[in-house]
């Protein structure tokens, strides 16, 4: 509010007093570039959902739209939910238990599934450890990649029906997955788009990741008993085709912030990055 209203040293002081012993300069900084740039747009109408989809703003919008609905989408159709809510189902037909071996609880199919979750938990803190260093597009890249590789070995496992292979490789796919493209999408429109954008994506965004959650938890039952050890192999598709994505079209966030990360990433969908990188500029 204060910066908003041109008291600019009452908010640095405030600033000093809420963050002790800190270096507010870069803080403030970003603050009065996000107001600047906000001042700019203010007489822009706030723009439609459907004008955003479109590209039909100041600032076309259109890759930066996509790449959040996109991973928002991966999110969910790379099969990891369907690894914790099925993988006791999965290891115990794995491990061949009998009905008699399944009354027995804990099963050692429900406690391979308990260290899933550890792991889950463990690669999450793992990847946002990293995630600054090495930057939103690298950890992406390695984590779907690998969690394509994970899918591989499942089916591999299956196939050759050695239920250890089977537990192994979903322990290396929960940790290859939740270490990156699980948590990832999650952080990407915050960073990604611009305020008066940020709701109604924001929105269409979770609704996308809400459907494609309830489409994979339906059809992977149904899946699983037609596929049978080839499980996984739609999930090894999903997974390299959000790599290709994070090779050749994910916008890098760290270290910017949204009005760099806006000016250079604006424009229709194409290739940002690698051989195929297209530049865009305002006359194209």
């Amino acid at each position: 509010y204060l910066a908003s209203t041109n008291q600019i040293d009452k908010a640095e002081a405030v600033l000093v007093r809420l963050r002790k012993d800190m270096d507010i300069a870069f803080e403030l900084d970003d603050l009065l570039t996000v107001l600047e740039y906000s001042r700019q747009t203010d007489y822009v109408p706030q723009p439609t959902m459907w004008q955003v989809l479109a590209g039909k703003t100041e600032i076309d919008l259109r890759h930066l739209v996509f790449s959040v609905l996109f991973l928002m989408l991966s999110q969910q159709w790379a099969g990891g939910k369907g690894v914790m809510f099925y993988s006791t189902e999965i290891l115990s037909d794995s491990f061949h238990l009998s009905d008699e071996e399944i009354k027995h609880i804990p099963t050692i199919a429900q406690l391979l599934t308990l260290g899933i979750g550890a792991v889950g938990l463990f690669s999450v803190i793992l990847g946002m450890c990293i995630l600054d260093k090495v930057g939103r597009r690298t950890v992406l890249m390695v984590s779907s990649l690998a969690t394509a590789i994970s899918s591989a070995l499942i089916v591999i496992g299956s196939k050759v029906d050695i239920g250890p292979v089977v537990a192994a490789a979903m322990y290396l796919f929960n940790l290859s997955f939740q270490s990156g493209a699980g948590f990832i999408p999650y952080l990407c429109a915050s960073e990604l788009l611009p305020y008066y954008a940020l709701g109604s994506i924001s929105g269409l965004a979770t609704s996308i990741n809400c459907l494609t959650l309830f489409i994979v938890s339906f059809i992977f039952p149904i899946l699983d008993k037609a596929i049978g050890p080839y499980l996984f192999v739609p999930f090894i598709v999903t997974s390299f085709v959000t790599f290709l994505f994070a090779v050749f079209m994910m916008p890098e966030a760290r270290g910017k912030s949204i009005v760099k990360v806006v000016d250079q990433y604006k424009g229709p969908i194409r290739c940002v990055a690698g051989p195929f990188a297209k530049k865009y500029s305002s006359s194209n």
